[in-house]
């Protein structure tokens, strides 16, 4: 099955490329790998929330941002590749902007892996950090990078 055909059974599509806020591209094939420039949870150019999570952003609201930071990515990498020639998705990459006393950041990036998951099957299980950061550009409560081995 292909990746927009699951994406499609979730009631997603791949987005178009979110343009980059600074001096970078969104997404760089490096051989057979392609590495993402971290994706905030833009939709329409908007953010999904602002702020911290355990501030002013929920643990539920920052998995939804995590989610569309992924499908962020997966439409990065599509930029520059076909997304059903990825073999695996090696790493992901979550950063969280939390208040200093919560510490539910794999809770969080639970949001990117399980729609990672969800888009390429068993190839979309991944190596994953999740590190809590005081802020991220915009003041996103979360972004996302990936990188992915392509066939």
């Amino acid at each position: 099955m292909s990746v927009a055909a699951r994406l499609a059974d979730l009631g997603l599509a791949v987005p178009d490329v979110v343009a980059p806020v600074a001096d970078y591209v969104p997404a760089v094939r490096s051989g057979q790998h392609v590495f993402t420039a971290g994706q905030l949870p833009l939709v329409g150019g908007e953010l999904l929330f602002v702020g911290k999570v355990g501030g002013e952003v929920s643990a539920e609201e920052a998995q939804e941002c995590a989610r569309q930071c992924a499908l962020n990515a997966i439409a990065a990498v599509g930029s520059v590749a076909d997304l059903d020639s990825v073999t695996r998705v090696v790493k992901a990459t979550v950063f969280v902007a939390s208040t200093p006393d919560f510490s539910g950041q794999p809770v969080v990036a639970n949001g990117a892996s399980e729609l990672l998951g969800s888009a390429f099957g068993e190839a979309g299980r991944h190596a994953r950090s999740a590190v809590g950061v005081p802020v991220l550009p915009l003041d996103a409560p979360v972004e996302v990078e990936i990188v992915v081995e392509l066939a």
